[in-house]
């Protein structure tokens, strides 16, 4: 298997950098984000590109950056959490070792609460994190080889229920 060793998919606020991180820790292997990546190339929050350009240049861009780590990197990678939305990143996503992490939305708006830097929920979070879960559900699902609930759970318990559900053994 080339690519990463795994990609971790799922909803804004969910622990994907959290989890990620203690992943790659426990693993023995680096840790990338895609978000981080286009922060660092575009030199501005991905808040202030969607405010900018619009959601659909931020797509494009985030596409670009979503094939480029998947190429390149080799240990645990967070993707966006719309990265998913795009077919040919789904289609590159096959065949990886993905886990979904889920959460309800009272998880959901605790973790994210009326945070202005989430552009997609700047109005009436609870609606449209609801509608946005709705839209990438099956999505999320139809890439997942584990789903992990992170509900309730340590950065840790999740580290751990995706190592288990994985099968990879601590470096």
């Amino acid at each position: 298997m080339t690519g990463p060793q795994v990609v971790l998919v799922g909803p804004m606020g969910v622990g994907k950098s959290t989890v990620g991180q203690l992943l790659a820790g426990r693993l023995g292997v680096g840790y990338r984000d895609t978000d981080d990546d286009i922060v660092a190339e575009q030199g501005r929050t991905i808040a202030e590109i969607f405010v900018d350009e619009g959601e659909p240049v931020f797509r494009a861009i985030e596409k670009a950056a979503v094939h480029k780590a998947l190429a390149e990197h080799d240990g645990v990678l967070a993707l966006g959490g719309g990265s998913i939305l795009d077919e040919d990143t789904r289609a590159l996503l096959a065949g990886q070792r993905v886990v979904y992490l889920s959460m309800d939305v009272e998880e959901a708006v605790k973790r994210t609460g009326l945070n202005t830097a989430r552009p997609l929920l700047a109005v009436n979070p609870r609606k449209q994190w609801r509608e946005l879960m709705e839209a990438r559900r099956h999505l999320y699902e139809g890439i997942a080889t584990a789903v992990v609930a992170t509900d309730g759970r340590t950065p840790e318990e999740v580290t751990q229920a995706a190592l288990d559900a994985l099968e990879l053994k601590e470096a």
